[in-house]
């Protein structure tokens, strides 16, 4: 046990001896590694904390006029800017670094749904990164609007679960409930939608979905026994 323990110590020596020449013979490269190491610390907190953070308070304040245009339905404005501020496009080509370009990406998909442009708005908030569980939800559903609208009830389908499933609440999934439903239906589903539409009258009955639900699972259950 001796010998094992003085082994040890013989092998530890003989690795800081070792570690020690390394350093003497290499100090001037791992000096150079180390103020690399530093220099991109430095560069990346810079960027972080100066350039992305000046971007995101310039954005905010573009993004102002943008958004009032959206709220009052003016969605030329919102999509393309009025020639004195820039509208969504414009601020999500420009400025995709900052927290408010990424919210852009949902306003412009918003506004491309609301101007029936269903292709651009499906590609805009698929690159939106949601970062809160409303929008997220909201924006799932909008696709499956957009999908819906294009006659593509397959990924209209795919959508509404998802954005029925995002954030389980009483104000967005049993909206996305029911376009789950009425999707199903369009694909001739009327069983699957019977069911979607039990569980709104079950979980979600004191919603106004829930409240008028009971006509729209009578008639699928009725469709669902001709087929």
């Amino acid at each position: 046990m001796a010998d094992t323990q003085e082994g040890q110590g013989l092998n530890i020596e003989e690795t800081l001896g070792k570690t020690e020449d390394f350093i003497n013979k290499n100090k001037k490269s791992l000096m150079i590694i180390g103020g690399a190491i530093a220099l991109a610390v430095a560069g990346y907190l810079y960027y972080q904390y100066s350039y992305v953070a000046g971007k995101e308070r310039e954005t905010q304040a573009q993004m102002f006029r943008a958004e009032e245009y959206f709220k009052n339905d003016s969605l030329k404005q919102a999509i393309n800017g009025d020639g004195n501020f820039p509208g969504f496009e414009e601020i999500t080509n420009e400025d995709g670094v900052s927290p408010s370009a990424n919210l852009a990406h949902y306003y412009l998909g918003m506004s491309l749904l609301k101007n029936k442009e269903y292709d651009k708005a499906i590609d805009e908030l698929k690159s939106y990164s949601a970062k809160d569980q409303v929008t997220s939800a909201l924006a799932l559903g909008a696709i499956g609007d957009a999908y819906m609208e294009l006659n593509n009830a397959d990924d209209a389908i795919s959508y509404y679960e998802k954005a029925s499933k995002e954030n389980v609440n009483n104000f967005t999934t049993p909206i996305f409930m029911m376009k789950l439903g009425a999707a199903l239906e369009a694909k001739g589903n009327y069983s699957e939608a019977a069911d979607v539409y039990k569980r709104i009258k079950k979980d979600y009955s004191s919603t106004s979905e829930g409240q008028q639900v009971e006509r729209y699972l009578a008639r699928a259950e009725a469709m669902a026994e001709k087929k």
